[in-house]
């Protein structure tokens, strides 16, 4: 792969449509739309996978096994990722990304059509695919900047988001329902889509990152850069002790309402009416952050405060119910405002880290998250075994009141003037000059 030429024409060019709406955003749209079709191809595998492994062994556990290693996967190259995402193109990182898992996906496909879909065969499908998404998204969060005005920060991270919740609608029945035609075919169409993905991408007429006037330092040196910087800066210091207990909680709490669920004897189509409730509370929640923002006109602080006391509530209220079909009701209250507080917080982010910096900073962040998110299962598992579900779930909301504490009483959120109708255009020019802001 070869450097990026690294166009110093991206922030003049995203500059010129400051006041367009981002569906008219056409470069914002195409790498959007692609990665909706590729995370919804994504849905689909995560279902199919397991079902396929069940199928071919019989054993529950090689099917957890499966998930697993590519949630590790996962992990393990956020980092590299981010190093990845400063130091070369991100939109042929993107290119090359989507172009190894077509082909994995597509070849898996094939085996399970001749017969040849062994479980080493799946696991390595499952690793590259893990790999070069860890790769590809992270890139992706980097990009979004170049692309968008200052204003729309906000409105681009919750059009993520929704993105993200409707696949988790959409693909699990999707994928379950192709499965059933034809084992191979959800591997297939996921290869498909990864096709479109590319198409898109390979579309997106601006530059990804801005010029960079110095050359890279060495890898080593690069991981501890972004590290410093990111540990360094007080609100990114911050926003990693809220994302990573919020991240936990609602992963804790969506899997041990389900558990709870079962375990009181609710039958499996209400549970997954429960299920639709959470995810469609958060793809509502996501289509609705921009304007709760601006209707709220609250200061960044004061926003993330008032969102995480009134989760750490609604999900006390959740877990008091638990077992019950209820219990949906605040929880699903409780992911609705998850999504303004990520659009929040990720948009400030973006705003204030220097484009050099954004895939390590980026891939810190989701580390962070990620791996939280990654304990909360079996966390929840572990508790429901001992304790009664409601005092089982409590631990969940006791999380997102140690985040809200954390957001009270923080210097880094609330020396974070900026108000919650969008980012402040100072901090990109500030961030274009190529200076990094002091901690």
């Amino acid at each position: 792969m070869t450097r990026a030429p690294l166009d110093g024409g991206a922030a003049g060019t995203r500059d010129e449509e400051p006041r367009a709406g981002l569906w008219r955003n056409r470069d914002f749209t195409l790498l959007w739309t692609g990665q909706c079709l590729s995370d919804l191809g994504g849905a689909m595998v995560d279902l199919a996978l397991p079902l396929l492994v069940l199928q071919q062994t019989g054993s529950p556990a090689r099917a957890g096994l499966v998930g697993t290693a590519g949630l590790v996967t996962t992990l393990v190259c956020r980092l590299p990722a981010g190093v990845l995402a400063d130091r070369f193109d991100r939109r042929g990182l993107m290119i090359a990304c989507d172009v190894l898992r077509l082909v994995a996906y597509a070849m898996l496909g094939w085996a399970v059509v001749t017969g040849g879909a062994s479980l080493p065969v799946i696991l390595t499908v499952v690793v590259v695919g893990a790999a070069a998404t860890a790769v590809f998204s992270t890139a992706e969060h980097a990009s979004v900047r170049t692309l968008v005005s200052p204003g729309q920060l906000t409105s681009a991270v919750a059009r993520n988001e929704a993105r993200t919740y409707g696949v988790t609608l959409a693909g699990p029945p999707l994928g379950g329902l192709l499965f059933g035609l034809g084992r191979a075919l959800p591997f297939f169409c996921d290869a498909l889509s990864f096709l479109l993905s590319l198409a898109a991408v390979s579309r997106i007429r601006r530059p990804l990152q801005q010029l960079r006037r110095e050359p890279a330092p060495p890898v080593g040196a690069s991981v501890k850069e972004g590290l410093r910087f990111l540990l360094g800066h007080p609100f990114l210091r911050a926003l990693l002790l809220i994302a990573a207990p919020l991240n936990m909680a609602f992963t804790g709490m969506v899997f041990a309402m389900t558990l709870a669920l079962r375990r009181a004897g609710v039958s499996p189509f209400l549970v997954g009416v429960a299920g639709t409730v959470f995810a469609l509370g958060g793809l509502l929640g996501a289509l609705a952050a921009p304007a709760l923002q601006r209707r709220l006109r609250l200061r960044l602080p004061v926003l993330i405060t008032l969102l995480c006391w009134t989760t750490a509530v609604l999900m006390t209220a959740g877990a008091l119910l638990a077992g019950t079909i209820t219990a949906a009701v605040p929880l699903a209250a409780a992911v609705f405002l998850g999504p303004t507080a990520n659009a929040a917080l990720f948009a400030h982010q973006t705003a204030v880290t220097p484009d050099h910096l954004q895939g390590r900073v980026v891939a810190g962040v989701l580390l962070a998250a990620g791996s939280a998110a990654a304990l909360a299962p079996a966390l929840a598992g572990a508790l429901l075994a001992r304790r009664p579900p409601g005092p089982a779930l409590l631990v969940f909301p006791a999380l997102v009141t140690a985040a809200a504490v954390t957001a009270t009483l923080s210097k880094g959120i609330r020396s974070e003037g900026i108000g919650s109708e969008g980012i402040g255009s100072e901090g990109i020019r500030r961030e274009d000059s190529g200076t990094t802001p002091a901690p």
